[in-house]
């Protein structure tokens, strides 16, 4: 079975992450979404809150599962026996950071990246973007999947 490691903060899910997570399945067995746990890092949305959104979306895709891990995603895809990682690209920037972090991976590793651009339509969409929309109380609702919904707290 070929398994490919979505990994991300999906803080929150977005409509790229979305299209990225649908065309993986056209082309693996199964697409392992890991939601990698910084301690340094300050989430808008909670764990358990970013796990449901991405399970809510994919509830109807049974080769699609929700993970989270710490430390090195190469560890983390030894350690679970998954040989690929799939990353989105949105522009030349996102080209030459993920660039430089799959050549590190292969090197650590036997670890391929498999890359696909992301559609026009979601290609300007970023997590960042999107929490920037929810802290000014804009229409984030345009770029998310309808499983990602803000509850009141977020705003603040």
């Amino acid at each position: 079975m070929k398994s490919a490691l979505f990994p991300g903060s999906f803080d929150p899910l977005t409509l790229g992450h979305y299209d990225i997570i649908k065309r993986g399945v056209t082309l693996f067995d199964e697409i392992i979404v890991a939601i990698g746990v910084n301690s340094d890092k300050k989430y808008m949305f909670t764990l358990n809150e970013r796990k449901r959104f991405i399970e809510e979306a994919f509830a109807s895709e049974p080769k699609v599962k929700v993970v989270t891990y710490k430390g090195l995603t190469v560890d983390f895809c030894k350690e679970i026996g998954v040989d690929f990682i799939l990353r989105g690209l949105r522009n030349p920037a996102d080209f030459e950071f993920e660039k430089a972090i799959a050549h590190t991976n292969r090197s650590l590793s036997e670890i391929e990246t498999v890359f696909l651009l992301t559609a026009a339509r979601t290609s300007y969409i970023a997590s960042s973007i999107v929490r920037d929309v929810i802290r000014n109380h804009g229409d984030y609702t345009k770029l998310v999947p309808d499983s990602v919904r803000v509850k009141q707290h977020h705003f603040k």
